[in-house]
Parts: C-alpha cells; sequence; structure tokens
C-alpha cells in the first residue's frame, strides 16, 4: 500500500534566511531539536544546512575547535544499558534523557551500540511502544517517527 508523502511530511519547518550566520542556524537547530534547516530567501526555498554540512564544512575550519578536548564537549555523565534489558524499558529511557544512540555495556565493557533507529526496526513491538511514547516524553524529533510507523501500520491492518 503507497503512503502519500503529504500524510507524513513535517507541515512546520523551521527555516532560515541565506544571510544568517552558522551560530545563528546551531541555535535555532538545538532550540528546535532538529537536524536541518531549510534555507531561504525573499520567502522561497533555495538550500539545506545540516548536521552533516556542519560536520563537513564548519567545523574543519574553525581554528576555536582545533585544540578542544573531546572531555569538554562529551555528553556526560554516560548513560547506557546492560545487554540484557529489555527493549521497551531502553525505549523508554531514551526517550526519559532524549538520547538517540546509547551504549551497551557489560561489566564496565562496552559491547555495543544501540539507536532509536534499531530500536524502530522492531516493527511488531514498534505499535506497542507507541503507546508509551504518546505521551509528552517523547521529544519532536523522535515523536514524529513513531506518528510515521503508526500510520503505516493503520494502513496495513485496513
Amino acid at each position: 500500500m503507497s503512503i502519500e508523502i503529504r500524510h507524513i511530511m513535517v507541515h512546520k519547518v523551521i527555516t532560515v534566511k541565506k544571510e544568517a550566520t552558522v551560530e545563528e542556524a546551531v541555535e535555532l537547530m538545538n532550540k528546535y531539536e532538529i537536524g536541518c534547516l531549510v534555507v531561504v530567501e525573499n520567502g522561497k526555498p533555495v538550500g539545506i544546512i545540516t548536521e552533516r554540512d556542519l560536520l563537513k564544512r564548519v567545523l574543519p575550519k574553525s581554528e576555536v575547535i582545533r585544540n578542544m578536548k573531546i572531555m569538554e564537549v562529551m555528553s556526560k555523565p554516560l548513560i547506557s544499558v546492560e545487554p540484557k534489558v529489555q527493549i521497551e524499558e531502553t525505549a523508554k529511557l531514551m526517550f526519559q534523557k532524549k538520547i538517540k544512540k546509547l551504549p551497551v555495556v557489560e561489566k564496565g565493557k562496552l559491547v555495543g551500540l544501540v539507536s532509536l533507529t534499531d530500536l524502530l526496526r522492531v516493527q511488531p513491538q514498534l505499535i506497542k511502544l507507541y503507546k508509551i511514547f504518546s505521551s509528552d516524553l517523547a521529544p519532536r524529533r523522535m515523536k514524529k517517527i513513531f506518528d510515521y510507523y503508526l500510520l503505516l501500520h493503520t494502513k496495513f491492518e485496513n
């Protein structure tokens, strides 16, 4: 069954003028917890700036960050799970802490990494988990993914 893009697209798109600074773009992306901004000129889209653009084109040119230590910018304390933790518990933790990547640690040693995308691949549990995430617990950037999967699941059931 085919689903039209209009049913899953984001309707409120955050934009930035092409004359804006990189700092202003980063502030907007952080404020709205999003990974890209559509660049506009006279109200018309002319480009896009993504997290990847910042990593590839901005950060390598920054003199300030060249000597910055990872410990100054890393997320801490480290939030992790053990390999035997259930998917539901893991997903709930990710939503509560607003994280999309979670190290898996056993007896103090790193044994893996799980992402929100990994959890979404478990289609049968996804709809069950959605009920947990449909509250205000889910950050905007994560809730949209679950809304899409719920729409897909509903279309296939009917």
